[in-house]
């Protein structure tokens, strides 16, 4: 049965009419509320990960669990139906594990902590944030094991647990939880500053209430919902066809050799209804690669991804989750059977954005955005420095962003708009390391009228011996571009010894021996193109020539020539295009560099790489939760 929220004041609370000069007062308070929790949390945290990237998802919700504003909702919902235990003022809760929250959080480095938010008595709201933590346990330093089978063999797993009594510190939980970590002394900072920026917004909140009222503070917040689900009607039924739409993306491989494997959607709207099924999705994965996806988290996706796309001013917030319909079928890669393993979920829960977009773009062809840097790769370096002394580097790379309808996909940035790079003074005073190289890949944005981002090459040079691991995706499949653009370079990882000899990482890989002096090059891919290539002003192709965010004979695909002198050969470049263009053919909606088949066909010569095996998949024994 669901939790149950203890209350010593039981008035309930009354709907009342707002003026719109108190809403905008109190949304804009509570925006702000949720950014001094970000501040908060990135002052007091210690890991690299949550302090100096910003790997962590605030929000605040009403007293029902909804999201009024945040970054990543849904949550609060799935943990309240999955916890069995009564809630009391005071109260801080933490969990990790997806079995045991209906997949509140999605696998177990994200730990999420609860607190609901009290008033006189009442319970008026809750603040929630969870951070990704640099260890876990588990197989592996940094606890996403690529091998992993179970989810036994990815950390500890933490049920819905009160940190915090009644205001009081339950220290024998947290030394339990800390003595399975191999970072106990960041584990510790960053949890409390979680604890730290929840708290924060709570005290916010009780503010609010005590100058406005407790009914106008909670008629606020439904009149915030509503407003989003008006917006969010008016969307759906623009931009979501009656008839069905079909779209097919795939992983390239599960890190174990197999691959790839399949995400299929079908979505098409019933009055104001969006409905989403993704009936024809590969079976579970045999590695950790599968993504436990909670249906109320792909609400959020499609809202944050289209609310943005229309009128980015519109606050975001759970208010329309009855306007969609979302159907995963059980024991699939999006909602595999306990106890499979869930560490590496990051590859599929990007690849939901290329869907969506894929998806949404067939309807409305001009407003759609190329395949970009749908994903958030990792690189992990560990050891014993010459102190002695353990480091454990835990790091997330950027890539290259879809061209659009509205201009060239920025270079080098992250999946998540509100992640920051690390920088580079940081990771060299901090680990045995050193970055000889930052700088974007030329040409690794798909050519277009509007150019695909380019991905990121990072030279790591290592100071210590230790062991790596690496993952990341698109080693094979091609970022597609769209309406005539072509698709981005995929990603590489190549290891240059201290003797000179090289090795051609796969994508996903963990347990590699470096030695002092050895050099890993960490590319990233690029973003799709968008729109025809050969319509992009020369002088523009010629403008990025001369940045070098294009080479020389790249400026080819775009059908322009340039000069010895680096100036736009004019008449060199009209005959060029004239010839692609009869070469080309009318081009089609979609570029994916080609069929599954085809990929395969050539894998070795462009990659490197031996193209993964048809994946096996096994029948899970059960769907229960652990």
């Amino acid at each position: 049965m669901p939790a149950r929220i203890i209350e010593t004041n039981d008035a309930p609370f009354q709907r009342i009419e707002v003026d719109t000069v108190t809403v905008d007062i109190i949304e804009n308070a509570l925006r702000n509320a949720r950014v001094e929790m970000d501040a908060v949390l990135f002052r007091t945290a210690m890991s690299p990960g949550i302090r100096e990237q910003g790997d962590c998802f605030p929000m605040i919700a009403n007293r029902d669990g909804k999201m009024v504003v945040g970054q990543f909702g849904s949550f609060i919902h799935g943990f309240t139906q999955a916890y069995d235990a009564d809630i009391e003022e005071g109260d801080v809760i933490l969990t990790n594990d997806p079995y045991m929250c209906n997949a509140a959080v999605s696998h177990l480095p994200d730990w999420i902590v609860l607190v609901p938010i009290f008033k006189d008595g009442r319970h008026i709201a809750w603040s929630a944030m969870f951070g990704h933590m640099s260890d876990n346990g588990g197989m592996v330093p940094g606890s996403i094991p690529i091998q992993a089978e179970t989810i036994f063999q990815e950390g500890i797993r933490i049920p819905p647990t009160k940190l915090y009594k009644k205001g009081e510190l339950q220290s024998d939980v947290l030394e339990l939880i800390l003595h399975n970590v191999r970072t106990p002394q960041w584990n510790r900072f960053d949890l409390n500053a979680l604890v730290a920026a929840c708290n924060t917004a709570a005290r916010r909140c009780q503010e609010m209430a005590a100058r406005f009222g407790d009914d106008v503070f909670h008629s606020t917040m439904e009149v915030m919902l509503e407003r989003n689900y008006l917006a969010m009607k008016a969307i759906i039924e623009m931009i979501v066809p009656e008839e069905p739409r079909v779209f097919e993306d795939y992983l390239c491989d599960d890190g174990v050799g197999m691959g790839p494997y399949k995400i299929r959607c079908k979505m098409w709207r019933e009055g104001s209804k969006a409905i989403f099924d993704f009936e024809g999705t590969d079976p579970q994965a045999q590695s950790s690669i599968n993504f436990y996806l909670n249906e109320d988290m792909f609400k959020m996706f499609f809202g944050s991804f289209t609310i943005n796309l229309v009128d980015p001013q519109i606050l975001f917030n759970d208010g329309f989750y009855e306007l969609v319909d979302v159907r995963i079928p059980q024991g699939t890669l999006l909602k595999p059977n306990y106890p499979a393993a869930l560490s590496g979920r990051t590859h599929a829960l990007g690849r939901i954005f290329d869907v969506m977009g894929g998806l949404l773009g067939q309807s409305a062809p001009d407003a759609m955005n190329a395949a970009g840097f749908s994903d958030s790769p990792h690189l992990f370096y560990a050891g014993y420095d010459d102190k002695g002394e353990w480091f454990q580097l835990f790091q997330i790379g950027f890539g290259g962003i879809p061209g659009r309808p509205v201009g060239d996909g920025p270079d080098g940035h992250s999946l998540w708009p509100g992640f920051t790079n690390v920088p580079n003074e940081f990771v060299e005073a901090y680990f045995p390391l050193r970055i000889e190289q930052y700088e974007t890949i030329p040409d690794s944005g798909g050519a277009g009228l509007h150019r695909g981002g380019n991905g990121l090459s990072v030279a790591y040079r290592f100071l210590a011996d230790g062991t790596i691991s690496v993952h990341d995706e698109r080693w094979m499949t091609y970022p597609w571009g769209v309406r005539g653009g072509e698709p981005g370079m995929r990603s590489t990882k190549r290891l240059v010894r201290g003797d000179g000899s090289e090795e051609w990482l796969p994508s996903k890989a963990e347990g590699i021996k470096v030695k002092q002096g050895d050099l890993l090059y960490f590319n990233t891919w690029g973003g799709g193109g968008w729109g025809d290539p050969f319509e992009r002003d020369p002088e523009a192709v010629c403008a990025d020539v001369d940045r070098g965010l294009v080479s020389a004979q790249g400026a080819r695909r775009y059908g322009v020539v340039i000069a010895d002198d680096g100036s736009v050969d004019a008449a060199a470049t009209g005959a060029l295009r004239e010839k692609l263009r009869r070469e080309r053919g009318e081009p089609e909606l979609f570029d994916f560099g080609g069929t599954i088949e085809e990929i395969k066909a050539r894998c070795r010569e462009e990659t490197h790489l031996d193209p993964p095996v048809t994946p096996t998949f096994i029948r899970a024994a059960s769907a229960e939760s652990g």
